[in-house]
Order: C-alpha cells, then sequence, then structure tokens
C-alpha cells in the first residue's frame, strides 16, 4: 500500500475511471491519502464523480511516471468521519478554499479490494493486492 502510495503522490495526477450508467468516464485526479490504514481520495458530493462512485463502487486508476505506470482495480467505499476529512485537507491546503471537513460537500472515499500492477516497457508486470 505504501508503494501505490507513494508513486501517485509523485505523479501528482492520475487518472480516475468510473461508470455512468454504461458509459465509462475519466478525469484527471490529484488527492492521495493514507488514513487509518487505508488508501483515501477526495471529491465533492455535488459532483457526478461522486454520484457514479455511490451507484457503483468499482473504480480504475492509471498513473505514469515517465518510465512506469500504475493501473489500479478498487472498490471506492465512503468514509464520512470528519477525521478522515479533516486528514485530506490538512495534506492538501489549496484545497481549503472550496472544501472544509464537515461542510456536507467533502466526501472521501477508502480504497478497498485494491489490484494494483506496475508495468514499464522494460520489465515484466508486477501486482500486489490490498
Amino acid at each position: 500500500m505504501q508503494e501505490v502510495y507513494e508513486f501517485l503522490k509523485k505523479c501528482g495526477t492520475y487518472y480516475l475511471a468510473t461508470m455512468d450508467g454504461d458509459q465509462p468516464r475519466v478525469r484527471p485526479f490529484g488527492t492521495i491519502d493514507l488514513f487509518d490504514g487505508r488508501l483515501t481520495i477526495q471529491t465533492g458530493k455535488i459532483k457526478d464523480v461522486s454520484r457514479q462512485m455511490i451507484r457503483n463502487p468499482k473504480i480504475e486508476i492509471c498513473a505514469f511516471d515517465g518510465e512506469r505506470w500504475l493501473r489500479i482495480a478498487a472498490t471506492a467505499v465512503e468514509d464520512s468521519r470528519i477525521e478522515a476529512q479533516e486528514h485530506m485537507l490538512a495534506a492538501y491546503p489549496s484545497l481549503q478554499g472550496m472544501y472544509q471537513a464537515g461542510d456536507g460537500n467533502t466526501q472521501i472515499f477508502a480504497l478497498t479490494q485494491v489490484t494494483a500492477t506496475f508495468s514499464s516497457f522494460t520489465e515484466a508486470p508486477r501486482t500486489v493486492t490490498f
């Protein structure tokens, strides 16, 4: 889990895929945190991505660091605790202009049932699960 977290932090931006009915949706994301022993991401409840993850919590993430890429398949489970929101916002102070812990919009999702595959053109893929 730590290696996946560090890779995503290094990349800064990763791409999150959700399902909107039968249509996949992909968008850039940038929040990743370790909270209470789980990887977490953050969004706003008013966004389509929030509604999509609530309806179908199976997500995928893809990131590239210039040499290797990471593909993650996971289930996104909402963590509604204020502590999770506070922890994320402390890690990303730039978000505090748009989000506040307990504001009714800030939303944290923990990634569960994670399968993460590191790949490159020069090495065999390596998969970790947690």
